[in-house]
């Protein structure tokens, strides 16, 4: 029987792969199930969002085994028959699609942005070649295996479902936890989002951080930045990193304060809704992206930001 499996040890971005299930199952229909590990309060979500949510109780599974959480999610797969695996393509993802992909004989497609029916096909869109271009690709295999970006669909609403036990016979982990701690750094949710101020190369001192940081304040934005913001000046965390390297972010407003718009960068931002650039250069690549452009200094047009929005 045809159906759909889900999972995301997130019980957010299981919730919109709760939402991309329903779609693709409204042009193949099919049964829509979940697999929660350790984590009743997620299958309670879930369950209460009208989805069939499989918890798998079980100390000796951590979900940072990758292999024995493929493992799982095949065994729950072949129980209930699903020709399709949803994941969320977050690092953690990306590694179970890979390894279930192999292991299940299914096409897999990562980085999924949508779909939609050509020919009486499912076509995928996606960012390939590393967010150089958009591709649309149809899966010819009978088992499916698609991860997607997180904020791609709304998460679900509904109601109705049930929470369902699923007993695994675990091989030998492969990992051992040994112990548990708070991740240091920021906690800071850039995807989630509405309003971004991202920071790049552009903004030459760390002193004028104040000043984006008035301007965020203002606008109920989160700071963001470049890449080499984080990695090599190390003035901001690289929970905060936008792009390829970081997160794929679709906020309603972006300022991008000082970076060129090389496409590691801009593969992160340009689906915003609305892009304002502000660079001292006319011809650089982010100003061809964006929907208004502020040809200026940094130095001077800060100040006047913060002032105008005081």
């Amino acid at each position: 029987m045809a159906g759909i499996l889900i999972f995301s040890e997130k019980t957010k971005l299981a919730l919109e792969l709760a939402s991309a299930a329903r779609e693709l199952s409204a042009v193949n229909p099919g049964e829509i199930y979940a697999l929660c590990i350790n984590d009743q309060q997620e299958a309670a979500e879930l369950s209460d969002r009208g989805l069939a949510a499989y918890l798998l109780n079980n100390p000796g599974l951590s979900t940072a085994d990758t292999a024995l959480t493929a493992a799982a999610l095949l065994a729950l797969a072949n129980q209930l028959g699903v020709d399709t695996i949803l994941l969320s393509s977050d690092r953690r993802g990306k590694e179970l699609a890979g390894r279930i992909a192999e292991a299940w004989e299914a096409g897999c497609l990562t980085d999924v942005k949508g779909f939609s029916v050509q020919d009486g096909q499912l076509a995928f869109v996606r960012n390939a070649l590393g967010g150089a271009t958009v591709a649309t690709q149809i899966i010819k295999t009978e088992r499916k295996l698609i991860a997607f970006t997180p904020r791609a669909f709304a998460p679900v609403e509904g109601g109705g479902g049930s929470v369902l036990p699923f007993e695994f016979d675990i091989p030998a982990p492969s990992v051992k936890v040994l112990d548990t701690r708070s991740k240091a750094g920021d906690m800071v949710d850039i995807q989630g989002a509405e309003r971004l101020v991202i920071v790049g190369q552009g903004v030459e001192n760390q002193s004028d951080l104040s000043l984006v940081e008035q301007i965020a304040r203002a606008l109920g934005a989160e700071i963001a930045c470049s890449k080499p913001v984080a990695s090599d000046k190390k003035w901001l965390s690289e929970e905060r990193i936008v792009g390829l390297s970081g997160k794929i972010c679709k906020p309603e407003a972006a300022i991008i304060l000082g970076v060129s718009g090389q496409v590691q960068f801009t593969v992160g931002i340009r689906e915003a809704q609305v892009i304002f650039s502000i660079n001292n250069d006319e011809n650089a690549y982010m100003n061809k992206i964006s929907d208004y452009i502020l040809v200026a200094d940094l130095k001077d047009a800060l100040p006047e930001l913060v002032k105008a929005l005081a």
